[in-house]
């Protein structure tokens, strides 16, 4: 079992950075590879970046390519996401979660990110 809990959500303007921070629990955090996703308002939860169980392979969404960057401290079971450059359209909750292998089998509750115009 693992227990996500993200952090450092907020009202920022455009351009500014954030850096959302989800603590894990459970011994085998290193185990797992760790993604976060965002969900805007009427629109569906949808893929942001994913960061390997050693933290060497990281893929992101076309969307946030240059501009996010994920890492994971496996001896503080943390993983981060710096977002820079942040636009309107980055507005929306932000879920940190924990894979095994395929599904995405642990989600945190989320923080929420406005960026204003």
């Amino acid at each position: 079992q693992v227990q996500l809990v993200e952090s450092g959500g907020g009202l920022v303007q455009a351009g500014d950075s954030l850096r959302l921070s989800c603590a894990a629990s459970g011994r085998t955090f290193s185990a797992y590879s760790m993604g976060w996703f965002r969900q805007a308002p009427g629109k569906e939860r949808e893929f942001v970046a994913q960061i390997g169980w050693s933290g060497t392979s990281t893929f992101y969404a076309d969307s946030v390519k240059g501009r996010f960057t994920i890492s994971r401290d496996n001896a503080k079971n943390m993983v981060y996401l710096q977002m820079n450059s942040l636009k309107p359209e980055d507005t929306a909750v932000y879920y940190c979660a924990a894979t095994a292998a395929i599904q995405w089998n642990y989600w945190g509750q989320g923080t929420q990110v406005t960026v204003s115009s």
